[in-house]
C-alpha cells in the first residue's frame, strides 16, 4: 500500500468509526514529506495535518485563496517545485474544501465587494475570472490544480500529483485525482513497449556482424558522423519514450494518449530490419478527444 492509499484508507476507517484506524508514517517514510495545496479557509485550520494522519514535521503546508494556481511560473508553483527539490517532497496533493467560499462567490459579486472596499474595476485585470481563479466546482477546481501542476515543466515527471476533497463537516476525503493509476497504467504499457524495441534493437544488432566480402567502403572523415542502425533506432526509442511520459501526464485520464503514442511507434518504427521504416505522416489521425492541440505538441518530437 502506498502512501495516499494508506491515508485514504485509515480516514476513511477513523470516519466510519474505527478507534484503531491509524496512520503509521514510519513505514511511508521513503514517500515522506508529503507536499498539500490547502485552501486559507480557516476551518481547515483544525483539520491540517490530523485529517490526513501526519506529524507536522512531514506535512508541507501550501495554502492560498481556493487553492488554485493561476500561472505557470506563479509563487504558488515555485513554491511546490522548491519542496519537493529542497525538502525531498515526492508526492504533491491538492486538496480543496467542500463549501468553499471561493467557489460559491461569482464575478459580480467579488466586484461589489471589491467596489465596496475602494477598488475601482479599472484598476483590476481585464480577465477578472482568471486573475482572480473564480470556479464554480469545487472537484472541477482540484482536478484543474492537478493538471496544471502536472504540466509545470518544474515540476519533475517523477513527482506524483494528486487531487483529493475534504468535508469540512464529517473530515472524510474523497480521491479525485489518482496519479498512482495513470502512472500504473503507462509503466505497463511502457514495459512492453521497451520490451517489443528491445527485441528490434537486438535484430539490428545482428546485422552489424554481417561480413559482405572484402568490399571496401570509403573511410569517415573528420567531422562527419556515422551513427549505426542500432544506435539511430534505440536514440528514437527514447525520444518515443519521453514523448510517451510526458503525454500520459499532460492531461488527467488521458493514459490512452500515452498508448496511441506506443502503438503507433511500434507500427511505424519498430519494423523488421529488411523492412524499410516509413517516414511519419504529416497528418496522424485521432479520436477527437485526442485533438488537436494536446497532441500536436507531442507529434513534433515523433516526426
Amino acid at each position: 500500500m502506498r502512501l495516499l492509499e494508506a491515508i485514504i484508507y485509515a480516514n476513511h476507517r477513523a470516519v466510519a468509526g474505527d478507534p484503531d484506524a491509524a496512520l503509521h508514517p514510519a513505514e511511508f517514510a521513503d514517500s515522506l514529506p508529503l507536499v498539500v495545496l490547502t485552501c486559507f479557509e480557516p476551518r481547515l485550520n483544525a483539520l491540517f495535518p490530523n485529517v490526513l494522519g501526519l506529524p507536522k514535521e512531514q506535512f508541507i503546508w501550501l495554502r492560498n485563496a481556493g487553492n488554485i494556481i493561476t500561472g505557470s511560473m506563479s509563487s504558488t508553483v515555485r513554491s511546490l517545485a522548491l519542496a519537493c527539490a529542497i525538502k525531498h517532497g515526492d508526492e504533491i496533493a491538492s486538496i480543496g474544501p467542500t463549501d468553499c467560499q471561493v467557489g460559491r462567490t461569482t464575478t459580480l459579486q467579488l466586484l461589489d465587494r471589491l467596489r465596496e472596499l475602494g477598488v475601482a474595476r479599472q484598476v483590476l485585470p481585464e480577465n477578472v475570472n482568471e486573475f482572480f481563479g473564480v470556479f464554480g466546482s469545487e472537484r472541477q477546481n482540484v482536478i484543474k490544480a492537478c493538471d496544471f501542476v502536472r504540466r509545470r515543466p518544474i515540476i519533475s515527471a517523477k513527482i506524483a500529483v494528486h487531487g483529493l476533497l475534504v468535508d469540512v463537516a464529517t473530515d472524510k476525503l474523497e480521491w479525485l485525482v489518482n496519479d498512482y493509476q495513470i502512472l500504473g497504467a503507462l509503466d505497463s504499457r511502457m514495459e512492453a513497449f521497451v520490451q517489443s524495441a528491445g527485441q528490434s534493437v537486438d535484430a539490428l544488432k545482428a546485422l552489424t556482424d554481417f561480413n559482405i566480402g572484402e568490399m571496401k567502403f570509403s573511410e569517415t572523415k573528420i567531422g562527419e558522423t556515422v551513427v549505426k542502425p542500432e544506435d539511430r533506432l534505440a536514440h528514437k526509442v527514447e525520444q518515443v519514450g519521453a514523448a510517451v511520459v510526458e503525454a500520459a501526464h499532460a492531461h488527467p485520464g488521458v493514459a490512452n494518449v500515452a498508448q496511441q503514442v506506443a502503438e503507433y511507434a511500434e507500427k511505424h518504427w519498430l519494423q523488421p530490419p529488411e523492412m524499410p521504416s516509413p517516414r511519419p505522416p504529416k497528418k496522424i489521425p485521432l479520436p477527437p478527444s485526442l485533438r488537436p492541440k494536446l497532441v500536436r505538441k507531442y507529434w513534433k518530437i515523433l516526426k
